[in-house]
């Protein structure tokens, strides 16, 4: 197996723990009392520490190097997991959660940079578009196989089940990457990876004064909280809607899955379409566009099942489109090779501040309305702000 296909396994691994809570949300629901509200901070909560600490997080893989930091991000979502899996209340859950998005963050953050060494330039926007499919993989593997392995135990037992399996994927994840990945990479963005090397205060106060006052950087990040939020909450909440609707459970997996797994195809789609020099915009308005009107017939038309489920996969394929070509464009855009790390953490952090809130004010709106109608409200939001920033990266590309 390719070192670049370690690194995006990785990533898969990664987001099969981000992604692995939605089929075990009426089964948590069921044997724990899991509320809704509390559902959806399950969802995001494990968002919190990219929230919090991207930026910072960028900065300090710069001075540790990308290979250890993944190696240390996959063992702890291992723990992390486990302890999970071990949980007696929705309070442990919810500390375990956060716990993993740590280890998540580890893993995803030098991941981009790392791939830039270890592939060549021509071949760079094609991987990186495979590396934005990372989280519609995971989802797609988590929807499938969360309910199949849950299904042959009881209540009580299958979903600690499914936790602790994924413990064991990291683990495995790491070996991999601990074999595969060559301990002597430079860091991403091209610098050392000895953890004695220049990152000093002051090159690090240099690196985050460059990437705040980049233009660019600020719009990537911000576009990819917009998606990333409206994402996460339509697919999380997919399968309690089809429960709530009385779609049985093998039919909810497939469905949901599905509807995750087709994100790849405009994953892949935005990187062979950079690859042969269509214009990053042109991608960010088709997905922004195709979210919108997807999620406004998909709650809030009501009375053909066909035709809203249809729209959801429009939603969730043409939305690929966006994170594909925001990876690309959060290396090409950043203030420089040795800012690439912190570029990254900070689209991280924005993106994981859309996941935090995306669920949890989608969860609300439901719960006030009494139903799911007015979710488009807040996707179409999501989406508006995502065209203006569009047009941003747009003037900004023009002058770069």
């Amino acid at each position: 197996m390719r070192p670049a296909a370690c690194v995006i396994a990785a990533g898969v691994v990664a987001a099969l723990h981000v992604v692995k809570l939605p089929p075990a949300l009426p089964v948590l629901q069921q044997v724990m009392g899991v509320s809704l509200l509390q559902a959806g901070f399950l969802l995001s909560l494990v968002q919190l520490a990219g929230m919090v600490l991207g930026l910072p997080a960028g900065l300090l893989i710069q001075r540790w190097g990308p290979r250890r930091s993944m190696l240390s991000g996959l063992l702890l979502l291992a723990v992390a997991s486990a302890m999970g899996g071990a949980a007696q209340t929705t309070t442990g859950l919810l500390w375990s959660r956060a716990l993993e998005g740590l280890g998540f963050l580890c893993v995803v953050l030098p991941a981009p940079g790392l791939l830039r060494v270890l592939v060549t330039p021509n071949h760079l926007s094609r991987v990186l578009g495979g590396w934005g499919a990372y989280m519609p993989i995971g989802a797609a593997l988590a929807l499938l196989a969360g309910p199949a392995v849950m299904a042959p135990a009881d209540a009580q037992w299958g979903w600690r089940w499914w936790w602790w399996c994924l413990s064991a994927a990291a683990a495995l994840s790491a070996l991999l990457i601990f074999v595969r990945v060559p301990a002597d990479m430079p860091a991403c963005g091209g610098g050392s990876a000895d953890p004695q090397g220049a990152a000093t205060a002051s090159s690090w106060r240099r690196l985050l004064k460059l990437t705040l006052r980049s233009p660019g950087a600020w719009a990537v990040a911000l576009s990819f909280a917009m998606y990333s939020g409206q994402w996460m909450a339509v697919v999380g909440f997919l399968p309690s809607i089809y429960v709530q609707a009385g779609v049985a459970a093998a039919a909810t997996a497939w469905l949901t899955a599905l509807a995750a797994g087709v994100n790849i195809i405009g994953n892949l789609a935005a990187g062979r379409l950079l690859h042969r020099g269509m214009a990053p915009v042109v991608l960010l308005v088709a997905g922004f566009v195709a979210m919108s009107l997807g999620t406004l017939v998909a709650f809030g038309v009501e009375g053909n099942p066909r035709l809203q489920y249809l729209a959801v996969l429009i939603f969730s394929m043409f939305g690929g489109l966006i994170p594909g070509t925001l990876f690309s464009l959060a290396v090409q855009l950043a203030p420089g090779p040795q800012a690439v790390p912190t570029t990254v953490g900070w689209v991280q952090q924005w993106s994981a501040l859309g996941q935090f809130f995306g669920p949890p004010l989608v969860a609300g709106v439901a719960a006030h309305a009494g139903h799911w109608q007015w979710t488009w409200m807040v996707t179409w939001s999501c989406s508006i702000a995502g065209l203006l920033l569009a047009w941003r990266i747009r003037r900004l590309l023009r002058r770069s």
